[in-house]
């Protein structure tokens, strides 16, 4: 199972969707020399799950400036100012070099690309491809790496960082990653000479109802935070309003930004008649129509005290077999409905994390040499919620950024600070439970990665060695102990999270559910693996990701319990109003040797060139 082999290279992306093909494309135009590590193959990544588009200011009449205000207000103002004016300022760049890529967007009869209207949006500028944007998107930007030369060391699951022990986050450097070879069953490290760059995406199986693939484990985040980054923001999930009841599957706001209608049991198009959004209806921001429907559920007016019914029959089976004719093969194939004769069932799903691994605007963290993008990083572009389109463009923007900066690049100096550092305020918070660290287990705490740390920081050979070391000791513990399966332990996690942090959140669902995971921790330092294969060992897999999804959940909880606030997507019954005096301002959370530290930092509203004032947010 050990290797004596090292991969080294000058930038190591550590995942294969569409944040980490861009970042790894843009470090290798740099001039650095670039691999991917990743525990799927590219082209499997969950961005191909993407259905909906690009949102970027590309037509008359539009901007980068409008984009930038509807992007902050549907983030209910806790989104930073710098990296939602970069988002919205170099999306259209970065779609139309898509289009010079080869991808196949949707186009107008007369050979221009092809926007719809998406919710919280006051323009039209949804980019896409039919309904498989993602889709497109990856297999576009695979085939520029494949074209590239960029290695690819794929079904490679990245273990933990390399990261030195000071004892400030902020001093310690990072050094590259251990991964193991599904395949083979190989542990080695990947050193990166310049820098590392996670783009592991979300953490969806947080949850038990979710959009997201079974990889989305958030092992990016995780790892990051036991290395001593801190997690910014955990508390926001965004519930898509239309997901397939039977199994989560994502039906895309495409639907409703044609036309689709949301109806519940009485037949009511109840957006409008029972008056959730007046001015926008249906295409009002995600959590303003997922709260809608469950509202609708819990007063008995669902289908089936389960869901509603979203229908596009109007639209016609010339203009949905155009512009979405994957909905209808995953209506049928899913859920047994035709699309074009009948409405089809839909109910909310957890399906994004807006929180993340904190970064500045340019995908750095407070911790020297390791990045963040994508799904797993957090700017912070969307705040308190992401609107829809806004998650494709935060891939290619960011990622391009981050890749240019490991490799070396010169940027400004950044507007968003990270770490422990400036100004910033310690919060007062009391757990009902004991958090953080199983008791009498140091096993994945990245930040002591090196024996030494003034060796660590001369030798980075030496970080890794340990961490590899570490990772190894690990694994051939897990193999030999006959003890509690994962799979107990993540259902518990699941189905706590489903219950009591979902849609709808209160102080003692929350507390039960803090209390829940300390029992699953607990539980989870007599984990064993009871399959002793070395090669395609998923039971493995599956118990090493079991780790990130309770270190996530647990701070998810905590974030969500400290906010006693309604913000986004962030509702609480104790508290049903936005709260700017006392909660304008980012929830943090540092690992601190594994006893979790809860702190804040305000909100950056300063832009370019205006200061996004706080105002109601209506649609």
């Amino acid at each position: 199972m050990a290797s004596n082999t090292t991969y080294e290279h000058d930038v190591i992306v550590v995942g294969a969707g569409g944040a980490g093909l861009r970042a790894a494309i843009a470090a290798q135009e740099a001039g650095a020399d670039v691999a991917i590590v990743s525990k799927l193959h590219p082209v499997r990544s969950h961005t191909g799950a993407a259905e909906g588009g690009i949102n970027a200011a590309i037509r008359d009449g539009d901007s980068w400036e409008d984009h930038a205000y509807d992007t902050m207000k549907g983030s209910d103002y806790l989104g930073d100012a710098p990296a939602i004016e970069a988002l919205c300022r170099e999306s259209p760049k970065e779609t139309i070099q898509l289009e010079h890529w080869g991808m196949a967007f949707s186009r107008e009869e007369d050979g221009t690309v092809s926007q719809r209207p998406f919710g919280g949006l006051s323009f039209p500028r949804t980019t896409y491809a039919g309904a498989e944007t993602g889709h497109q998107l990856l297999h576009t930007m695979y085939e520029q790496v494949v074209k590239r030369g960029i290695e690819v060391y794929d079904e490679w699951h990245v273990m933990n960082l390399a990261v030195t022990d000071e004892e400030d986050p902020t001093e310690r450097s990072c050094h590259g990653v251990v991964g193991y070879e599904i395949r083979s069953g190989e542990i080695a490290g990947f050193r990166a000479r310049d820098g590392v760059i996670l783009a592991t995406g979300g953490m969806g199986q947080v949850f038990d109802h979710t959009t997201n693939a079974v990889a989305n484990t958030g092992d990016g985040v995780a790892m990051a935070y036991r290395a001593g980054v801190p997690m910014e923001d955990m508390e926001f999930i965004q519930f898509h309003p239309t997901t397939l009841p039977s199994t989560g599957v994502l039906i895309s706001e495409g639907v409703r930004g044609e036309g689709g209608i949301l109806y519940n049991d009485e037949g009511e198009r109840f957006m409008f008649e029972h008056g959730y959004a007046n001015n926008d209806g249906e295409l009002a921001s995600r959590d303003v129509v997922a709260r809608a429907e469950l509202t609708e559920v819990n007063e008995g007016r669902g289908i089936e005290d389960e869901y509603v019914h979203l229908d596009m029959r109007h639209l016609g089976e010339d203009r949905i077999l155009d512009r979405l004719e994957n909905i209808l093969h995953l209506a049928e194939d899913f859920e047994g409905v035709d699309g074009l004769d009948e409405p089809m069932p839909v109910k909310p799903g957890q399906h994004y994390a807006m929180g993340g691994i904190e970064t500045n605007e340019y995908g750095r963290t407070c911790v020297d040499g390791l990045y963040a993008v994508g799904e797993c990083a957090c700017a912070s572009v969307h705040g308190a919620n992401r609107l829809g389109g806004n998650a494709l463009p935060e891939l290619i923007v960011f990622g391009k950024l981050a890749g240019r900066h490991a490799a070396g690049e010169e940027f400004d100096e950044p507007e968003i600070e990270t770490g422990k550092r400036g100004e910033y305020e310690d919060a007062d918070f009391e757990s009902p439970v004991t958090l953080g660290e199983r008791a009498g287990d140091d096993a994945g705490t990245a930040a002591d990665a090196a024996a030494d740390g003034g060796e660590a920081v001369a030798n980075p050979d030496a970080v890794l060695d340990v961490a590899v070391d570490r990772e190894i000791d690990r694994v051939e513990e897990l193999l030999a102990t006959d003890g509690v399966n994962h799979a107990e332990i993540r259902s518990t996690v699941q189905e706590t999270m489903t219950a009591n942090v979902n849609v709808f959140r209160e102080e003692e669902g929350l507390t039960e559910a803090l209390s829940d995971l300390r029992e699953a921790r607990d539980r989870y330092t007599d984990v064993g693996v009871s399959d002793p294969s070395r090669t395609f060992n998923t039971d493995l897999l599956h118990t090493l990701e079991t780790q990130n999804i309770l270190d996530i959940a647990e701070a998810l909880t905590m974030g969500a319990l400290a906010r006693n606030e309604f913000r986004g997507a962030h509702w609480r019954k104790e508290n049903q109003i936005r709260d700017d005096e006392n909660w304008l301002k980012h929830t943090l959370i540092s690992w601190n040797d594994g006893d979790p530290d809860l702190w804040y930092r305000s909100v950056i509203l300063e832009g370019e060139n205006k200061r996004y004032e706080p105002k109601i947010r209506s649609y």
